[in-house]
């Protein structure tokens, strides 16, 4: 089985579909905060040091963005964005 048909089985329960739209702002977060760093020609490890952080750091941060076990902070976000060369600009969006 391939991963889209893995992935269309599992989202089939509605379970596993509340719990994955539930992730749906910390996965399309992820996906800007890689983006960014893909544009901007940066490693990991040169986000960290210009982040003044080490290279774990860097990788902890977008992994558990990925896994939605750790949210965090906005002056960590903040960093992110200035290393890699963006404004973070946060919302709120009526539902």
């Amino acid at each position: 089985m391939d991963h889209k048909a893995l992935r269309a089985k599992a989202l089939s329960n509605p379970e596993v579909k509340a719990a994955y739209d539930e992730l749906e702002p910390e996965f399309a977060l992820l996906r800007q905060m890689l983006k960014a760093r893909q544009n901007a020609g940066l490693s990991q490890a040169e986000v960290a040091q210009r982040m003044g952080t080490k290279a774990p750091a860097v990788t902890r941060l977008e992994s558990a963005l990925g896994n939605g076990k750790h949210s965090p902070s906005l002056s960590t976000l903040q960093k992110y964005a200035n290393a890699v060369g963006c404004k973070l600009q946060v919302k709120l969006v009526k539902i």
